[in-house]
């Protein structure tokens, strides 16, 4: 029985029908990058103080002084959440006293922001920060952003669970649905083959063949090959409890969600905490999206002409390993810093893109769409996690890149562990999953058979 790839293999490799459907899914994932980094300016956390209401009878010495001093991620400034006791203060200023001379304001008692607070308007002017009421959830605890955050990452990683149960039901096309391209981006046929829709997948092929200027077969598939692509499909269903099935595949699956959430808590880690770094919130937010493009491009030439394991890790290694070398950094090298920064987001954003190539390339076809969709849902974890590391640096300015690197270093080891599938065709049963070489499968494809190869040994044995 033929292959898929061997029964496309008229179609070419790149032709108009490819360049088509690879614009439309290109053009469809633009909107991710509006939704996924808009929080860093839609959630941002201007620069505050503790607002005074305009009853309070103070003088101008007292009004300046009225807000204590607090040293917060290694730099000095005014406290975030606290003030003076206004009560006191008044009564300071009907006194004629003035702080610092005739007042210890280290003495005085202290009081949290009961009137809400003042916001900096030199870098936002409107954040959802800003526009919420603060009461409730106290800006000190990061309430109100961190809940409107959460939401939305929670609503995004419910689209993850669906995407990964129902791929399996329903293929991609119910999601696409959804978009604007529904009516042109056709459904893949190697998921209707594997799903016995055969004459839907015709009909893509040849309309395929057609767009590319080429003369489809008269016949693509005959009934052997359907009979036997059947009754492969009755002794194999899938569900998600699949992805675990052996003991070989359970342990990939789990590194690979541990992959998947580990790289991204530290890509939106270092995105989400470019308005921290020195000079220009928007300046460096653009240095951070405009890094992206080469390294998509050499994540692009990796996939081309080295194994994956290693190009996933090196690149894990890079990014790891720049980010641990901040701290080194001197305080006044600031250039140095953001560059060491943006070389940091160059290496996990190459290896976060690889890892949707590596881990399709990992599992057959009756589960790949699953697996796809289960380890973007870890992923979806780890942008939930991520902004609780930036918010460390509030504690310690460096702590944040500790944790981030050590993360992207330790997972770039445990890399090395999995799979490789450089080279290989794409598997379409778990039989040929077992066969990639690597990790513990090498013992055991040495005794795993296919049914097929079963039956066919046994038709060669002679009777004596």
């Amino acid at each position: 029985m033929r292959d898929y790839d061997e029964l496309i293999s008229f179609l070419g490799e790149w032709g108009p029908f490819q360049r088509l459907i690879f614009f439309l899914l290109s053009a469809s994932i633009v909107p991710n990058g509006f939704n996924g980094m808009s929080a860093v300016f839609l959630a941002g956390t201007p620069e505050h103080r503790c607002r005074l209401p305009p009853s309070a009878n103070l003088s101008r010495e007292w009004l300046n002084a009225s807000i204590p001093r607090e040293v917060q991620g290694g730099r000095e400034g005014p406290s975030r959440c606290r003030r003076y006791r206004l009560e006191s203060l008044a009564n300071f200023s009907a006194l004629g006293l003035q702080p610092g001379r005739d007042v210890d304001l280290s003495q005085l008692e202290q009081e949290t922001c009961l009137d809400g607070w003042e916001y900096s308007r030199e870098l936002y002017l409107s954040t959802i920060v800003t526009e919420v009421w603060q009461k409730e959830y106290s800006l000190c605890n990061h309430g109100s952003a961190d809940w409107i955050q959460f939401c939305a990452d929670l609503l995004y990683q419910l689209g993850d669970v669906h995407s990964a149960v129902f791929y399996s039901w329903h293929g991609t096309d119910l999601e696409l649905r959804g978009g604007l391209h529904s009516g042109v981006i056709p459904e893949s046929p190697r998921w209707l083959i594997s799903q016995g829709r055969f004459k839907e997948a015709e009909i893509i092929i040849r309309k395929a063949a057609k767009t590319n200027g080429i003369v489809a077969p008269a016949m693509l598939f005959d009934s052997t090959e359907m009979q036997d692509m059947k009754l492969q499909q009755q002794q194999q269903k899938a569900y998600i409890l699949d992805l675990f099935r052996t003991r070989n595949i359970a342990v990939i699956t789990v590194m690979s969600l541990l992959l998947w959430m580990l790289t991204s808590i530290g890509y939106f880690g270092l995105s989400l905490n470019t308005p921290n770094l020195h000079g220009n919130a928007y300046i460096n937010c653009f240095l951070s999206a405009i890094i992206e493009v080469p390294a998509y491009v050499i994540a692009w030439l990796l996939l081309r002409t080295l194994p994956r394991r290693y190009s996933i890790s090196g690149t894990l290694f890079l990014g790891g390993g720049v980010i641990l070398f901040i701290q080194l950094v001197p305080t006044d090298l600031h250039i140095l810093s953001v560059f060491l920064v943006m070389l940091g987001k160059f290496g996990i954003t190459s290896a976060f893109s690889m890892l949707y190539v590596y881990t399709s390339e990992l599992y057959p076809t009756i589960v790949r769409n699953m697996a796809v969709g289960a380890t973007s849902m870890s992923s979806r974890v780890g942008s939930i996690i991520a902004p609780y590391f930036v918010y460390l640096g509030a504690y310690d300015r460096f702590l944040p890149y500790i944790l981030m690197g050590s993360l992207t270093v330790l997972i770039g080891i445990l890399t090395l562990f999995l799979p490789e599938s450089y080279g290989n065709p794409l598997p379409e049963t778990f039989d040929q999953m077992l066969r990639v070489k690597g990790f513990r499968n090498r013992q055991r494809t040495n005794h795993v058979r296919s049914s097929k190869e079963i039956e066919d040994s046994k038709t060669q044995i002679t009777p004596l």
